[in-house]
């Protein structure tokens, strides 16, 4: 059986491929730049675009379970998938698809994540839904600073996340690909503790060997701050989930444990895995 998986040169479908192959399975990994993937000999690399459907007729021949990193047209994928006969996906959404955490900041990725996953449901091949809360990956933003050794400067110094490792979203999403019995599960995912913006500045300078700071900065200057680098819809968002979860810290969940049958990956190992990146 080979398993396809689209977005595999994402952080998370990296680490997907890698599940998959490091399980014995046969991987074809969707990219739009095969000769730039560097995946291993044995990997399968075809060309493949979600922005265009029609790229990806090939790559689905003789597939029977696929990973779908989330898309516009998910529409037309599941019905590309459903003619070339794929009997399963395990679909990347979010936590905040769930209506448990369905806020004003969050409303349009709320029912983006959820058009995708039913966008899947309806073509009715079998779905599993994998929903991260807070990924690691997101103190990524904080690089440059960090790197430069400047203060991170940043609203909210005391809210409370759980960042899931991407290695962890992806080692669900490969143990619903490879085993049955998942079918039809919408898995939220966290990181195995409690952590405070500042605190995960602090994590990240001890991985360095070396001292973090945090300068904290008022809501509009945070907001002006981010603007610089990333969109206003996604700004906003971020800064009602910070601002929520000082009151109200994101919710700590055994789901990785209980899917992988190994407890999730610490904020600490996460910040040890990426030390090159703030180097």
């Amino acid at each position: 059986m080979t398993f396809l998986v689209t977005g595999a040169t994402g952080s998370v479908g990296r680490h997907v491929v890698a599940r998959l192959r490091d399980a014995g399975a046969q991987v074809r990994a969707v990219t739009r730049n095969p000769g730039t993937a560097d995946f291993p000999a044995d990997v399968e690399v075809v060309a493949g675009d979600l922005d265009r459907p029609e790229t990806l007729e090939p790559a689905l021949a003789g597939i029977e379970r696929a990973y779908l990193f989330p898309h516009d047209d998910a529409t037309a994928f599941a019905e590309l998938a459903k003619k070339a006969g794929v009997r399963r996906i395990v679909v990347l959404s979010s936590a905040s698809a769930g209506i448990e955490y369905k806020r004003e900041h969050n409303s349009h990725s709320h029912a983006w994540h959820l058009a995708v996953e039913r966008a899947v449901e309806d073509s009715g091949i079998a779905c599993t839904a994998i929903r991260p809360g807070s990924f690691a990956s997101n103190s990524l933003l904080w690089a440059d600073a960090i790197r430069s050794g400047s203060a991170v400067r940043s609203p909210y110094a005391s809210a409370a996340q759980a960042p899931v490792h991407e290695a962890d979203i992806a080692a669900v999403a490969a143990t619903a690909l490879l085993e049955d019995g998942h079918t039809g599960a919408k898995y939220t995912l966290s990181g195995p503790a409690s952590i405070t913006l500042a605190e995960q500045v602090r994590t990240i300078g001890e991985a360095l060997g070396r001292e973090t700071s945090f300068e904290e900065l008022t809501p509009e200057q945070g907001r002006a701050e981010l603007l610089r680098n990333l969109p206003e819809d996604i700004v906003d968002m971020l800064l009602g989930y910070w601002a929520e979860a000082v009151d109200q810290p994101e919710p700590v969940l055994p789901t990785v444990e209980q899917v992988t049958g190994r407890p999730a990956r610490t904020f600490a190992q996460w910040a040890a895995d990426h030390a090159a990146d703030f180097r």
